[in-house]
């Protein structure tokens, strides 16, 4: 599905074009943020984010002279200055406000920005894949049909991050809570980031006539893999659960050797 004529419409090509063209490319700023962002940490969180986000932009446009701007890029940018210059301008407790609830506020407007762009018929990771498909397939049913359900995964995987975020911070008053602050939310980005490289390669194996069952065993895989790490970290950072650990660890060990046999 990928175009031949990439060099006639100005596009770049090689691995830093291929790298840029993937939308967890473009999320990569607010996902920095997200999971850095807690007390004591907001104006470094903001500063890497916009750092990220202007990189982004710049490296963009030297590689994709002739790129369109993507929603996504310009979301970054304008979001992370808006927090930059509040961060600078703010009192002390607006500031301790920010440092609670920034992770959540960036995620709920990513989960709007997925939706939102849904809505209006332009699924923001639509965008992304149109730089890597023929001309002649961004009409096709197929085509847009993956770009919605792809956009509608990585807004519920930000709501999921958001609603996590928010039930540490409103309900257990503890925004570095190892579970709602980091365990959720790094699961719901992974499952994203690991379900918009499948559902295209499940879409070009039935295309190609071959049918089946979606291989689930290469989505669950990486997912199964996080559970040894995150099995040691319960250990390490929540003793009072080592029992959770350990279970966890046994769990992704026997799970990633299941799923690697059937893969």
């Amino acid at each position: 599905m990928r175009t031949n004529g990439a060099e006639g419409r100005g596009r770049a090509t090689g691995p830093a074009s291929g790298f840029l063209e993937n939308p967890v490319v473009g999320m990569a700023p607010w996902i920095l943020f997200s999971l850095l962002v807690g007390p004591g940490r907001f104006e470094v969180a903001v500063g890497i984010a916009l750092a990220a986000a202007l990189a982004l932009v710049v490296v963009g446009r030297l590689v994709h002279r002739a790129a369109s701007w993507k929603l996504l890029e310009l979301a970054d940018v304008v979001f992370f200055a808006a927090l930059a210059v509040i961060g600078a301008l703010a009192g002390d407790g607006t500031l301790r406000w920010l440092e609670t609830y920034a992770g959540e506020i960036a995620n709920l407007t990513l989960t709007v920005i997925a939706f939102g762009s849904m809505a209006v018929r332009m699924p923001f990771t639509l965008q992304y894949a149109r730089e890597r498909t023929d001309p002649s397939l961004w009409h096709a049913p197929a085509f847009l049909r993956a770009n919605y359900v792809i956009t509608g995964a990585w807004g519920l995987a930000f709501l999921v991050a958001a609603l996590a975020g928010g039930f540490g911070d409103l309900v257990l008053h503890n925004p570095d809570n190892i579970w709602t602050g980091w365990i959720i939310q790094i699961l719901a980005i992974v499952a994203a980031v690991r379900f918009t490289v499948w559902y295209p390669q499940v879409l070009r194996a039935r295309a190609d006539g071959r049918g089946g069952a979606p291989p689930t065993a290469g989505l669950l895989l990486p997912l199964a893999g996080l559970l040894v790490p995150i099995g040691i970290a319960v250990l390490v950072f929540d003793g009072n659960v080592w029992w959770l650990g350990v279970a966890l660890i046994v769990a992704g060990g026997l799970l990633t050797k299941s799923l690697q046999a059937r893969s």
